[in-house]
């Protein structure tokens, strides 16, 4: 039988593959990432040198402590052992702050859009760290995040990145920058252990920080990020708890 004759009953007799939109949206989801999985513990070793991070308290933000956050139930250093990212559904950093002027919400920190003049060059800090930031819900937790306690609130911190979520990609300084408090935060918590999503610890509320979320390249910006943090010569001049002469403890007044 000649070639073309060949190829033309093959054609005739191989059936077309055809997706309904059901399972075209099915497959379409399976290759996307999935919120409810974003995740990670940080590792034993790697952890950071002190250093600062670029922020300033949200003005005016002190007036509302009392109404958008409450006292920790545990140690406010030893305590923390979490930290949850999230994605506000609103573009502006002034409609993300007025959950807590109407003190039904608070986080920690606060990382500008692209369209705001602080993107860049600083992040919101709003709630103190020494108190509970309301950005869970009490009953909400996830199996391997502090063996799956609940009132997440009190040993978490809680980092907000404005985005709308809805066709609005994150820009590189927001994940970078949201990275680098993770890293500050590591290097001042000592028990600190997990990097975890809202839509992780709570799936029927969200899905923040959403799909959009490079959270691959957070977790890398995290654990291995490509230069140091900078430290200061004056605090780089200091000599570590660790490697201090002992002295002879009676020579302090003790009370």
């Amino acid at each position: 039988m000649p070639p073309g004759r060949r190829d033309m009953i093959h054609a005739r007799f191989t059936p077309t593959l055809r997706y309904t939109d059901r399972q075209t949206r099915a497959l379409q989801e399976q290759a996307m990432p999935d919120p409810k999985t974003y995740l990670f513990d940080l590792p034993a070793a790697g952890r950071p040198a002190p250093f600062a991070i670029p922020e300033v308290l949200y003005p005016g933000v002190q007036d509302y402590w009392a109404r958008s956050t409450s006292l920790r139930r545990f140690d406010p250093i030893l305590g923390i052992n979490a930290v949850v990212i999230h994605a506000t559904a609103g573009g502006s950093s002034a409609r993300a702050m007025s959950v807590m002027q109407a003190g039904t919400g608070s986080f920690h920190w606060l990382v500008p859009d692209e369209n705001e003049s602080q993107h860049g060059n600083i992040v919101w800090a709003c709630a103190p760290e020494s108190r509970a930031a309301w950005h869970v819900g009490d009953d909400k937790s996830h199996p391997r995040v502090n063996g799956g306690a609940k009132r997440v609130n009190h040993w978490s911190l809680g980092i907000e990145v404005v985005k709308t979520q809805v066709a609005d990609p994150f820009s590189s300084w927001q994940v970078e920058v949201t990275a680098r408090i993770v890293r500050y935060c590591w290097a001042k918590y000592p028990n600190l252990k997990t990097i975890v999503s809202h839509a992780a610890l709570d799936p029927a509320c969200g899905t923040d920080p959403g799909v959009d979320f490079d959270w691959n390249h957070f977790r890398q910006l995290v654990i291995s990020p490509p230069g140091k943090e900078s430290v200061s010569s004056t605090i780089a001049g200091a000599t570590p708890m660790g490697k201090l002469a002992p002295i002879d403890v009676r020579t302090f007044c003790t009370g």
